[in-house]
C-alpha cells in the first residue's frame, strides 16, 4: 500500500459535510458569560475619557474594562522577529491607552450574561476623543508628524546581491514601472472565536477556538497572565478556513482567558463580520517602483525594486515578515545577475497588517511579471519567449541565491522551469484562437501569462506522535492544525503507509497542545513538509519497533517478518501477528518488554529542517474587458504547479482551485479603502466585494511531480498557496493585453472604475 499519490476521500468530511463538525461557536460552558469588544470610531485621537457607567449600570452586565485595567500587561509581542529588528516601540497593547490608531482598535470591553446584553452595554460605553488628523497614505506618512514616539517608519529592509549599478550602467534597455497593490485580506467562512475556562482550584485554563498556531498563542498567553505554560490547554478545533490572518494573536485572544480567570467564570466571545473587517489583520498594500536593465537580445541583466509597504497602525506578529518575503521572492525563478530591493515598513492609520496567502508572494509576482510583459513588448521579443530566456534551467539547479528570509538561505532545491513552462504553454494553445475570435467580434479580450516561484515547508521543526492502541487503531498528534486544508487525510495517509494500514483507520489530532506540546502550527504551506515528515519518521520508528516486538513473540528472527495490510506476517501463513496483538505486547508488564523499554507502541519523532522548499508554477488567464462598463470577466484559467510528490492529487488541486478564486477578487474587486479622515468604506460585504462562482471561471489544473524535493523524506512540496501567488499577475497581464495598453495597469484591484481610467480613447 502506498500513500503517495491516492485519491483518498477527505476523512474529516465524514463529519463536516454531515454539520457533526466543532468549531468556536459551538462550544458552551455552563454559566458562561459573553465579550463584547467596543473598538474607537476614531482613526487618529487622544482618548480623553471613557465614561463605562450607563454600561455597568445595565442588568446582566458583569463588568467593563478598559485601558487602565491592563495598563501593566505588555503589548502583544512579534511571533517572527525576522531581520533582527527592534520593533518594540510599534506593538500593539491589548487595550488602547493614551491614544487610538485606527477605527475599530480596541478601547474597552464588555462582559454581560448574555451576547445581547453584551452588544446593547457596548453601544453604552461613550468614548471622547481629541481629533489628531488621520495619516493614510505610506508615502506620506514618512514624512508626516510621528504616530508613535520613535516614528512612523519601523523598519527599512535591504536585501540583494551582485553590482546592480554596473548592471544598469551596461544595459540596452531599462523599463521601470510604479505599480500599487490594493489592501485587501481573508474573509473565511467563519469569523473568529474564543471561549476560555478557568478552574481556580486547579490552576487550570482551558481555551477553545485557537488555530493556526497554538503552541505559539499558549506561550505568549502563559508570559502576559503569569501563568506556567502546562497550566493553558489550548483544545483541538474546527476552523472556517484560515488564509493567514485567522488565529495569531490579538488583543481578544488576551482578554477572552484574562477576564476568565478574573471573573472565576467561562467567557465566549464570537466576532461578527464587521468586526472582522475593521479588526483582523489586513495585507498586500505596497507600492512598487521596479525596474529591470535587459541586454539587446532580451537577457536580463540586473532587477531592483523600491517598495513602500504600508502597514497599518501597528506591529502585529507578523512583524516584518512580508516585506522581506516580497523582497527575497522577488526574483522568482529566473537567473538575475544583480540584484537590488529595498522596503520601507510604514506605519498608517488604517488597521494593522499582517499575511495573507501568499504574503509578500502575489505582490511581487505582480510586480515583476507585470513589468515582464512591458519590457516585452518594448524590446520586441515574445512575451513567453523573453521568460523562457531567462528562466533557471535544470543544470542550474539547485541554486543557491545570496539572500536569506525567514532565518535561512535562499535554495533553490529541485526544478526544471522552462519545462513546466513549455507545458502550461501547450495546454492553452488552442486559447489564443479564442481571445482572436473574441476580437474579431469586437470584444476586448486578452491572454496574461505568469511564471511564479513558490517557498514553503519553513522550519526549524515540527513533532509528530503516533500511538497503536491493542485494537489495532493508529492515532497520530500533529504539531499542525485543521483549517479546513485536509491536513488530517493527508497525515492520515502519510501514517498509513509505513504501518500498512487503511488511512480510514488512522485518527489524527491536530491543535490540541495537551497532546502535542511541541507543535509549530499550520501556515507557510508547511504541514505537509514539515508535519508531515515528522509524522513520517514517527510512523516508521513504530512500525520498527512493532517488528521487533513480533520477533520476540513469534520466537522467529526479526528478519524473516514484515509488516504489510496491518499484519506482521513470516515465512509461512501461521507466522502473523496483527498490530493491535503487537501494541497488546508492548503494555506494561509484558514479557516481550526489555527492562529498560518503555511500554505502549508509539513514538515521538522531530523533523528538522535548514532551507525551505520551493515549488513553482505558471498561471494563464484569458479575460475579457466590457467597455461600456469596465467590468473584467475572466473567462478561461489554467495552473500549472510542480509540487515535487503529490500525497494526495485531489487536496492539491483543490487548494489551487481556492487559491486562484481568491486572487481574482484581489485582482478585481477585493480592497480596504478609507476616507480622508480614516474611516472604512468597506465594512462590509456590500462595499468590500468577493467573488462567487458567477465571477470564478473552471480552473485547469497541472499538477506534476517532476522535481521531488531532496530536503525531506517525502520529496514534497507545498501546495497551499501556489493558486494564489500569480493570480494578480496573470490577470493584469490579460487585462493589459486586452486593452493593448502600452505601459503598465498601474494598480490593483483591477476595479471597473480603474479599468475604465485605462481605456484607450478608440474603444471608450
Amino acid at each position: 500500500m502506498t500513500s503517495d499519490g491516492r485519491r483518498v476521500r477527505r476523512l474529516e468530511d465524514e463529519r463536516l459535510l454531515r454539520g457533526l463538525g466543532r468549531f468556536a461557536d459551538d462550544v458552551s460552558r455552563v454559566g458562561a458569560l459573553h465579550l463584547r469588544v467596543v473598538r474607537a470610531q476614531a482613526a487618529h485621537a487622544r482618548l480623553l475619557s471613557i465614561d463605562t457607567g450607563q454600561a455597568q449600570a445595565l442588568p446582566g452586565v458583569t463588568a467593563v474594562v478598559t485601558g487602565e485595567d491592563v495598563k501593566d500587561v505588555a503589548p502583544i509581542p512579534v511571533r517572527l522577529n525576522v531581520g533582527g529588528h527592534d520593533l518594540s516601540a510599534f506593538l500593539q497593547p491589548v487595550l488602547a491607552q493614551d491614544k487610538v490608531r485606527y477605527v475599530g482598535e480596541p478601547v474597552a470591553a464588555v462582559v454581560a450574561e448574555d451576547p445581547y446584553v453584551a452588544e446593547d452595554a457596548a453601544e453604552l460605553v461613550e468614548v471622547s476623543y481629541d481629533d489628531l488628523g488621520a495619516v493614510l497614505d505610506g508615502e506620506t506618512a514618512m514624512a508626516a508628524p510621528a504616530l508613535h514616539e520613535a516614528g512612523n517608519v519601523a523598519a527599512v529592509l535591504d536585501l540583494g546581491y551582485g553590482d546592480c549599478a554596473a548592471a544598469f550602467a551596461a544595459a540596452d534597455t531599462v523599463v521601470a514601472l510604479t505599480l500599487d497593490v490594493g489592501r485587501h485580506s481573508a474573509v473565511p467562512m467563519e469569523p473568529r472565536g474564543l471561549v476560555a475556562d478557568y478552574d481556580a482550584g486547579t490552576g487550570r485554563l482551558e481555551i477553545w477556538g485557537a488555530t493556526k498556531v497554538p503552541v505559539f498563542n499558549r506561550r505568549v498567553l502563559a508570559s502576559m497572565l503569569g501563568l506556567p505554560e502546562h497550566r493553558i490547554r489550548l483544545h483541538a478545533m474546527d476552523a472556517g478556513g484560515g488564509f493567514g490572518p485567522r488565529g495569531e494573536f490579538y488583543p481578544e485572544d488576551f482578554l477572552v482567558p484574562w477576564l476568565a480567570r478574573r471573573l472565576g467564570r467561562p467567557v465566549k466571545w464570537t466576532e461578527d463580520r464587521a468586526e472582522h473587517l475593521v479588526a483582523v489583520n489586513h495585507s498586500r498594500q505596497q507600492r512598487h517602483r521596479i525596474e529591470a536593465a535587459f541586454a539587446a537580445d532580451g537577457t536580463l541583466l540586473g532587477l531592483r525594486d523600491d517598495v513602500v509597504h504600508d502597514n497599518g497602525a501597528y506591529m502585529r506578529t507578523h512583524g516584518v515578515l512580508v516585506p522581506e518575503l516580497t523582497l527575497a521572492m522577488l526574483p522568482g525563478p529566473y537567473r538575475v545577475p544583480a540584484y537590488a530591493g529595498r522596503a520601507r515598513v510604514v506605519l498608517t492609520n488604517k488597521t494593522p497588517c499582517g499575511t495573507y496567502r501568499a504574503p509578500g508572494r502575489f505582490e511581487g509576482t505582480f510586480a515583476r511579471e507585470h513589468l515582464f510583459d512591458v519590457a516585452a513588448d518594448r524590446l520586441g521579443v515574445d512575451r513567453v519567449e523573453l521568460r523562457r530566456r531567462n528562466l533557471l534551467r535544470p543544470e542550474e539547479i539547485p541554486h543557491v541565491r545570496p539572500l536569506n528570509t525567514i532565518g535561512t538561505d535562499v535554495v533553490l532545491d529541485a526544478g526544471d522551469y522552462p519545462k513546466l513552462l513549455d507545458t502550461a504553454v501547450a495546454h492553452v494553445a488552442g486559447w489564443r484562437e479564442e481571445v482572436a475570435a473574441l476580437r474579431a467580434e469586437g470584444r476586448l479580450a486578452g491572454l496574461g501569462l505568469a511564471v511564479f516561484l513558490e517557498k514553503s515547508g519553513l522550519g526549524p521543526h515540527d513533532t509528530a506522535d503516533v500511538l497503536v492502541g491493542a485494537d489495532g487503531t493508529v492515532r497520530v498528534h500533529s504539531g499542525g492544525t485543521s483549517l479546513g486544508q485536509g491536513i488530517e487525510t493527508v497525515l492520515a495517509q502519510i501514517a498509513a503507509e509505513p504501518l500498512g494500514v487503511d488511512p480510514r483507520a488512522v485518527e489524527v489530532v491536530n491543535g490540541d497542545t495537551e497532546l502535542q506540546p511541541f507543535g509549530g502550527g499550520s501556515w507557510a504551506s508547511r504541514s505537509t513538509v514539515v508535519s508531515g515528515s515528522a509524522v513520517r519518521l514517527a510512523a516508521e520508528a513504530v512500525a520498527g519497533r512493532a517488528v521487533r516486538v513480533a520477533a520476540r513473540v513469534l520466537g522467529v528472527p526479526e528478519s524473516e517478518l514484515r509488516l504489510a495490510d496491518g499484519v506482521i506476517v513470516g515465512a509461512t501463513p501461521d507466522v502473523r501477528l496483527t498490530l493491535g496483538e503487537a501494541a497488546a505486547a508492548c503494555a506494561p508488564g509484558s514479557p516481550h518488554l526489555a527492562a529498560d523499554e518503555p511500554a505502549g507502541l508509539s513514538a515521538r519523532r522531530t523533523f528538522e529542517v535548514e532551507h525551505m522548499t520551493y515549488p513553482y508554477g505558471v498561471h494563464v488567464a484569458l479575460a475579457e474587458v466590457d467597455q461600456g462598463t469596465g467590468g473584467v470577466r475572466v473567462r478561461r484559467y489554467l495552473v500549472a504547479y510542480e509540487v515535487g510528490r503529490a500525497i494526495n492529487p485531489t487536496l492539491v488541486e483543490g487548494q489551487l482551485v481556492g487559491g486562484v478564486a481568491q486572487g481574482i477578487g484581489g485582482a478585481l474587486m477585493e480592497e480596504f479603502r478609507y476616507d480622508d479622515n480614516g474611516q472604512p468604506l468597506a465594512a462590509t460585504f456590500m462595499d468590500y466585494l468577493v467573488p462567487t462562482a458567477a465571477e470564478t471561471p473552471r480552473v485547469e489544473t497541472i499538477v506534476t511531480e517532476d522535481a521531488p524535493s531532496p530536503d525531506n523524506p517525502l520529496g514534497v512540496k507545498g501546495a497551499g498557496e501556489g493558486g494564489l501567488s500569480a493570480a494578480g499577475a496573470a490577470i493584469a497581464n490579460a487585462v493589459r493585453d486586452a486593452l493593448g495598453l502600452p505601459g503598465g495597469v498601474g494598480a490593483l484591484p483591477l476595479s471597473a472604475s480603474r479599468v475604465i481610467e485605462l481605456l484607450p480613447s478608440h474603444v471608450s
